[in-house]
């Protein structure tokens, strides 16, 4: 064996080693791709289920609203035709209860002033116009 061929095979044995030793990092990135690609189909597999119940979730309280729509539309006419009956009510029923009650006023007023008694009201009327009647 000559001074070349001891030098080319520690060249050989120097390059096997440096292959192995590379090879043993790129064997642990595999194994950590493979974990990365198993946990990545586990998180799919855990997240399918929960996104279809959410969207059944939500098909749900879209019901729901269009329920609650309804009934806040009810609430509404119910508060127009509420007030619709307080103003009716108030034209065809307090109007005439006010005049009866002015009326009601002027006859008892009338009457105290026939009999010679001052009501309370008009002897302080009279009182700040500047005389007694």
């Amino acid at each position: 064996m000559s001074v070349g061929d001891v030098a080319g095979l520690i060249a050989a044995i120097a390059f096997v080693l440096l292959v192995g030793v590379l090879a043993l990092p790129l064997l642990k990135l595999g194994k950590v791709f493979d974990e990365t690609r198993s946990s990545v189909k586990q998180l799919t597999d855990h997240s399918l289920p929960i996104l279809d119940e959410a969207a059944t979730a939500l098909t749900s309280a879209n019901g729901q609203l269009e329920k609650v729509d309804v009934v806040t539309t009810a609430a509404a006419q119910v508060s127009e035709n509420v007030s619709a009956l307080t103003a009716l009510y108030a034209a065809t029923v307090g109007r005439p209860l006010v005049k009866v009650a002015a009326f009601s006023y002027g006859v008892r007023r009338a009457f105290a002033t026939a009999s010679g008694r001052r009501t309370a009201s008009a002897s302080t009327t009279s009182e700040r116009a500047g005389g007694v009647r």
